[in-house]
């Protein structure tokens, strides 16, 4: 079946599922494989329990009208989210950045629901499978939608624009994240940057931070471009950092927004949201009851009371960028006490034991209260501080030492360290 036959089909059945746990009732699925499982073997399954039809590619499990084979279950995923990318003539904003990524995403779409039928990517389906998935969500009379790009090797985000051909974009910022698939920061920065070739080549607009010297090399010879500035005159719209204590506040012109977002490095964040709402019309009063009303979940920069414990829970993800960021602010904080569990990077290749020392010193060099350093990476430096292994050995250690009542307790790490299991032993 070619691309537009499918596309007809998907149109009577648009709901689309690469999980034979989730199944839509009349929906489509497509059997992906990966490197320990193959999708094929549960499509007689996934129609059983209620989808009308599923891709497959191995000519063995097509046994009757139902099973559409194909050469190849993804790419065939892949070039149908493109065609009905280029059915619905949707605007899209894609973005990327080895930092921010989605909390940015998050509030470009808090901003453009203000005046547009707006679709965000969902949680962080930001890659080969995740967008496809996300395009095929669009419908016709959506005005706006904001799709998120990760990557973690050179070639994806070309790859990613290519399939679903942005109309703008924005880069949050090039941090040392995934330094191991790009080939360190030189890499990451190469890489993020295949988003500007992408829109540089099809005449598109860039949103940017002027004030972000990589961008400013990468755009100086580009005109098509709409950025924010703290200084006068230096970016399309100035907007101006007031504080972080412990939330953003931030301004633009007599407008002041005060956020719910803890972190200084949330500024540059909630700066863009407040660029596309300006370039797209939207009032600077409505851009600020949008951002205001913005309030973090899923471990991302989240502010919690437990008892006389403030808890900044930042267990989404970690590289050493958003954690020198995120350990300068802590700093910053007034406290009876100070506490930071940090768990371990990952992807950092042949960088993680300087990475993590590097962490930990500057950690160190804090004059916290108490430091714990969890995770395989962090155990294995020479640092003279409290290490542990895995989290259960530092379960076992607070229940024995409870944290300090009163203290203010930083928690961030990796997302495959899963911080927040430590909450219930503070």
């Amino acid at each position: 079946m070619d691309i537009p036959s499918l596309h007809q089909l998907f149109l009577q059945h648009p709901e689309v599922s690469t999980d034979s746990r989730n199944i839509p009732e009349n929906g489509i699925f497509f059997a992906l494989k990966g490197t320990n499982f193959d999708g094929n073997r549960f499509a007689r399954e996934a129609l059983e329990k209620g989808a009308s039809f599923a891709v497959v590619d191995d000519p063995e499990i097509a046994l009757d009208a139902q099973f559409i084979l194909v050469d190849d279950t993804l790419k065939t995923l892949q070039e149908l989210a493109t065609y009905h990318r280029t059915y619905c003539k949707t605007p899209i904003l894609a973005l990327t950045g080895s930092n921010g990524k989605t909390t940015t995403k998050e509030l470009f779409a808090a901003v453009l629901q203000k005046r547009f039928k707006t679709l965000a990517t969902r949680g962080n389906l930001n890659n080969q499978i995740g967008v496809p998935l996300t395009l095929l969500q669009l419908q016709p009379e959506m005005e706006m939608a904001v799709i998120e790009m990760g990557a973690n090797h050179q070639g994806e985000i070309g790859f990613l624009c290519n399939l679903a051909q942005p109309d703008f974009g924005y880069i949050t910022n090039f941090g040392k994240a995934h330094l191991e698939g790009f080939g360190g920061v030189e890499g990451v920065i190469k890489g993020k940057s295949e988003m500007y070739n992408f829109l540089i080549a099809t005449s598109k607009t860039i949103f940017w931070n002027a004030d972000d010297p990589i961008q400013q090399e990468k755009l100086e010879q580009y005109t098509n471009t709409y950025g924010f500035s703290q200084q006068p005159g230096k970016g399309d719209q100035t907007i101006q950092f007031l504080d972080a204590d412990p939330y953003v506040r931030l301004q633009i012109g007599d407008v002041q927004i005060n956020t719910q977002l803890i972190g200084a490095y949330n500024f540059t964040n909630c700066a863009a949201a407040v660029l596309v709402g300006m370039y797209f019309g939207i009032a600077a009063e409505d851009i600020r009851m949008a951002l205001e009303a913005y309030i973090p979940n899923n471990n991302r920069s989240q502010l919690i009371q437990r008892g006389s414990w403030q808890i900044i829970l930042d267990a989404y993800n970690a590289n050493p960028s958003s954690m020198t960021a995120a350990l300068h602010h802590f700093q910053k904080l007034e406290s009876v006490a100070k506490v930071a569990i940090l768990g371990d990077m990952f992807e950092l290749g042949a960088d993680a034991e300087l990475e993590h020392l590097s962490i930990g010193k500057l950690a160190q060099s804090l004059g916290l209260s108490r430091l714990y350093l969890v995770g395989k990476n962090f155990a294995g430096t020479q640092l003279d501080e409290a290490k542990y292994p895995d989290l259960d050995s530092l379960k076992t250690e607070l229940s024995l030492n409870p944290i300090p009542k009163g203290a203010t307790v930083l928690i961030k790490g990796s997302r495959g360290m899963a911080l927040e299991r430590i909450l219930d032993f503070i």
